[in-house]
C-alpha cells in the first residue's frame, strides 16, 4: 500500500525534501506489531500499512467479529499478508492480563506495539474496575498492556512503543482527576505517559524506545458518541467541503507509521500532521505542552496508573537460567 510522494526533489526543488510518506517504509519482513483498536479507523489504517510492508500484525480488539472482518479485508489486498487477532478490552484489566499472555505466549519477539485504541465520552460512568471508562480504556489499559508485554518488547532490539495522543490535550490541564473534558485529559495522560516511558527506558539503558503520535483531525468512527451536529461535520459526506481541516484515516496514520517505522524517529519525540493547526497534511514533528513533558507530573501519572492497575514495569530482558552443566565422577 504505497503512496505517490507529494513531490520529489529533482530539478529546481534545491534543500526542499520531499514529505515522508508510505514510500519511506522499510521492508518490515520478519517484525511482529500489535496495534489496539485496529478494526477500524486509525488502527485499521495502521494495520493496513504494517501488513503491506511484511510485518505480523496482530489486531487487538474489543469486538473479535469486527476484527476478523478487518483482518480479511487487509489479507485481500495484501495476499499472504500475516495478520492474527487477539481479544482486548481495554477497559477491563482482567480482559488486558489476558490478553498479553496470549501474545507473550504466541510471539517469542515484539517489535512495534501500537497503543491506538480510544473511546470518546462512552456511555456508561464506571469500568468493572471502578474506573471512569475514558481514563480506564485510553490510559489505563494502554498503561497495563504496555508494562505486561514489556519483557518481549525490551528483549527486541530496535523495538519501539507508539502511544497515540491527540490535539484535544492541548485543552487539558491535568491527566488526573475527574469532572469535565474527559478526553482531553485522558490524552494528556497518553502523551504523558509516552514521554515519562522513554525517560525510563533511557534510564535503565533498554534498547526499547518510546514514542508518540497524533492524527490530527481524521475521519473515523471516534466522535460517534459527540452532539450529532458535530459528528456530522466529521462525516464523510461533509469531506468536499472539511478537506481543509479533516483527512482521512489513511493519511492520519502516517504519523503513527513515522513514529513507529522512520528509522531517523528518536525516543520522546512526538509526530503529527504538518498542515495549519496540526489538523492535516503528512507527518511532521508535533508540538506538544509543558504540562505532557514535565517530569513530575510524569511521576504522578505513573505512581497513579500503577496504583490503579497493579501493574509494575521491568525495563531489563529476564536472563535466561543457565543450562545445567555435566559434571563427571
Amino acid at each position: 500500500m504505497k503512496t505517490v510522494p507529494a513531490f520529489s526533489a529533482g530539478a529546481g526543488a534545491g534543500a526542499r525534501r520531499r514529505h515522508w510518506t508510505a514510500v519511506d517504509i522499510d521492508d518490515q519482513r520478519g517484525r511482529t506489531a500489535v496495534v489496539t483498536g485496529a478494526n477500524s479507523g486509525l488502527g485499521l489504517a495502521t494495520a493496513r500499512l504494517l501488513a503491506g510492508c511484511g510485518a505480523t500484525v496482530v489486531l487487538a480488539c474489543r469486538d473479535t467479529g469486527r476484527a476478523l472482518a478487518a483482518a480479511g479485508w487487509i489479507r485481500a489486498e495484501h495476499p499472504g499478508a500475516d495478520v492474527r487477532v487477539e481479544r482486548l478490552d481495554l477497559a477491563s484489566l482482567a480482559s488486558v492480563r489476558a490478553a498479553a499472555s496470549r501474545i507473550t505466549a504466541a510471539h517469542p519477539r515484539l517489535d512495534l506495539l501500537i497503543n491506538n485504541a480510544g473511546v470518546m465520552n462512552p456511555p456508561g460512568g464506571l469500568t468493572e474496575d471502578g474506573v471512569e471508562a475514558t481514563f480506564a480504556a485510553n490510559h489505563l489499559g494502554h498503561f497495563a498492556l504496555t508494562g505486561l508485554l514489556l519483557p518481549r518488547l525490551v528483549a527486541t532490539p530496535g523495538s519501539r512503543i507508539v502511544s497515540v495522543a491527540s490535539l484535544a490535550h492541548l485543552c487539558a490541564r491535568s491527566a488526573l482527576g475527574t469532572g469535565r473534558l474527559p478526553y482531553p485529559r485522558s490524552k494528556l495522560a497518553n502523551l504523558t505517559f509516552a514521554y515519562e516511558l522513554d525517560r525510563r527506558l533511557g534510564a535503565a539503558g533498554a534498547r526499547t524506545v518510546s514514542l508518540a503520535a497524533h492524527p490530527g483531525i481524521a475521519r473515523t468512527a471516534l466522535p460517534r458518541n459527540l452532539n450529532p451536529a458535530i459528528a456530522m461535520f466529521l462525516s464523510p459526506r461533509m469531506a468536499p467541503v472539511m478537506s481543509w481541516l479533516i483527512q482521512g484515516a489513511d493519511v492520519s496514520a502516517l504519523a503513527v507509521a513515522r513514529a513507529a517505522l522512520d528509522p531517523a524517529a528518536r525516543g520522546g519525540q512526538y509526530y503529527g500532521p504538518s498542515g495549519a493547526f496540526g489538523a492535516t497534511g503528512h507527518p511532521g514533528l508535533a508540538r506538544s505542552t509543558a504540562r505532557a513533558r514535565d517530569p513530575e507530573r510524569g511521576r504522578a501519572l505513573w505512581a497513579a496508573s500503577e496504583r490503579l492497575t497493579g501493574v509494575t514495569y521491568a525495563f531489563t530482558p529476564p536472563v535466561a537460567a543457565p543450562l545445567p552443566v555435566a559434571v563427571s565422577l
